[in-house]
């Protein structure tokens, strides 16, 4: 079943669907048209279809599909391998900019600004479609080029005032996870496209910006492609994706 977890029980670290159809506005072609985030447990035994709907979404281009496994359900019996703390911290900060107190497995969190249940691909679809039609997000070009183990990220600028932040993630585009204990045990689960940390490359207002870092190394990790997104707001209280791109290491 879905699992839900109380507002209040999240602890931050120091650091780090509507019933009527919506016709989606087309994205140019080369732009990405959503971002997904689906905040998901090794140990929730709803997950592993959501698990699948993401990879499925991740195989469309024009949809940067990301997986934020998150640590709060360890205690039932399992401890999720790929989760990170700050997920769970962002999932509680996405919950509290929305001011709905909505956090639960698995959960898909849509351009930033909705939410609906992460294993119900046609709820996702129709998110992605209000979204365009009534925030108009994704609307400044990013582009992410990787080379001599440097990445590069350039944003173009917005028509538009723009109070927002860059992040880089590191990403495994795909791993299978032997489950042994808790809800899922005894299965062997796939996760796609898996965040596996946040570096923020600055702030945005409007301006171009041009960013060049070393790509990050994450020991253990199976890092073959790095996402970049541009978004409104701040980490405490993240808002609208206005930029997205997502590229191959290899």
């Amino acid at each position: 079943m879905t699992r839900r977890f109380g507002f209040r029980q999240l602890v931050a670290p120091a650091a780090l669907v509507a019933a009527m159809l919506v016709t989606s506005t087309p994205s140019p072609a080369g732009e990405p048209r959503a971002v997904i985030e689906l905040f998901t447990s090794q140990g929730c035994s709803s997950c592993p279809k959501a698990d699948a709907v993401l990879g499925d979404l991740s195989n469309d281009p024009s949809i940067v599909a990301l997986s934020l496994n998150v640590d709060y359900w360890d205690y039932i019996g399992w401890k999720d391998t790929l989760a990170l703390h700050g997920h769970a911290v962002r999932q509680k900060a996405y919950s509290r900019a929305r001011g709905d107190r909505e956090v639960y497995t698995p959960q898909a969190v849509i351009n930033g600004v909705i939410h609906v249940l992460g294993s119900d691909k046609s709820a996702i679809e129709h998110a992605i479609a209000t979204t365009r039609d009534r925030n108009h997000p994704l609307t400044v070009p990013v582009t992410l080029a990787i080379a001599d183990g440097k990445a590069t990220v350039k944003v173009a600028a917005s028509g538009e005032a723009a109070h927002g932040e860059v992040w880089l993630c590191p990403v495994t585009g795909k791993i299978s996870v032997p489950i042994e204990r808790g809800e899922n045990n005894g299965r062997s689960l796939t996760y796609y496209n898996v965040v596996r940390g946040w570096t923020k490359l600055g702030d945005y207002s409007g301006k171009a910006e041009t960013f060049t870092v070393p790509v990050p190394n994450v020991d253990g990790a199976d890092v073959d492609r790095l996402a970049v997104v541009v978004q409104n707001g701040v980490a405490s209280k993240p808002g609208l994706m206005i930029g997205a791109a997502l590229a191959s290491i290899r």
